[in-house]
């Protein structure tokens, strides 16, 4: 009996040193017009009607989208993070439902290019987003960048969007191959998006499964399906997001389905210590 109460004193006390941080997920994709960006603005919304507390940071400097995919404009971005020496709280926008968000905006194409100091406000900065939300996503580029790659290898997992056709199946592969051969260890999930049926994307989906098993050698997640739906592209021109524009739609209602089992089957990261993900991109960075 005294083991066990002593056990759970250290539990406590090491809960209180060691608070709960935020799982930071990487939404990537081989090639652009897959509809990742729209994947990762309609996943955070459906997170947060789940009662998450979640951060969409838009990480595609230069293409970014997300503010217009939500019909709102952006007052700063985190290029005025570094230009203004803002704090992280300064520069997070308020999105439909309240949805926290960053702009990329324009003019940082190179984050190693960034003095030590704006690195180091940059670390310090995110420590405290870590605290402040259950999920941060990030929107990547499509592709790979060298700054982007980082990012990716330093997330607890990502998200890796693609669609039936051969060449989008073909770039996300290539990706995820990218990814594993930097981090073995990684947890990739895949949504198979713009399906024209269910039946032909769990066809896709599970062809492509069993060609990343034999010839990369690593496990993935089948995340889920999105249908082709005509609502996803009424959205797109409202610029609303497709699970508030119609949340009786095809694709609001898979995307739902997604999350549902994502939050279901989802585990708790130990963290080897803490700000694991800054301590990551830092390794990284400095390498």
């Amino acid at each position: 009996m005294k083991h066990d109460q002593a056990e759970g004193l250290r539990r406590k006390l090491n809960s209180i040193h060691t608070p709960k941080e935020a799982k930071t997920i990487s939404i990537i994709s081989g090639k652009g017009g897959v509809g990742k960006s729209n994947f990762a603005l309609n996943f955070s919304l459906t997170l947060m009607s789940k009662q998450k507390k979640v951060l969409l940071f838009d990480l595609d400097v230069g293409m970014g989208n997300i503010d217009i995919l939500m019909g709102v404009r952006a007052n700063k971005t985190i290029i005025d993070m570094f230009e203004r020496k803002l704090s992280v709280h300064q520069i997070i926008e308020t999105g439909p439902n309240g949805l926290s968000y960053i702009a990329a905006g324009t003019g940082l194409t190179n984050f190693f290019k960034l003095s030590e100091g704006d690195k180091s406000h940059f670390y310090e900065q995110f420590k405290e987003l870590l605290q402040m939300y259950d999920y941060i996503l990030f929107d990547m580029g499509a592709g790979v960048t060298e700054d982007g790659l980082f990012f990716i290898l330093a997330s607890d997992e990502c998200i890796v969007i693609t669609t039936p056709e051969p060449t989008s199946l073909t770039d996300a592969y290539g990706m995820i191959k990218h990814v594993i051969n930097n981090q073995k260890t990684m947890p990739v999930h895949i949504v198979m998006n713009r399906s024209s049926t269910y039946q032909e994307g769990l066809k896709s989906l599970t062809r492509f499964k069993e060609v990343v098993i034999k010839f990369l050698d690593v496990q993935i997640t089948p995340l889920g399906i999105i249908p082709d739906d005509k609502a996803v592209t009424q959205a797109v021109i409202r610029q609303v997001p497709y699970v508030l524009y119609n949340e009786k739609s095809k694709a609001a209602k898979a995307i739902k389905e997604l999350t549902f089992n994502y939050l279901s089957n989802s585990k708790e990261i130990e963290r080897a210590s803490p700000f694991y993900f800054v301590r990551k991109l830092k390794q990284f960075i400095e390498r």
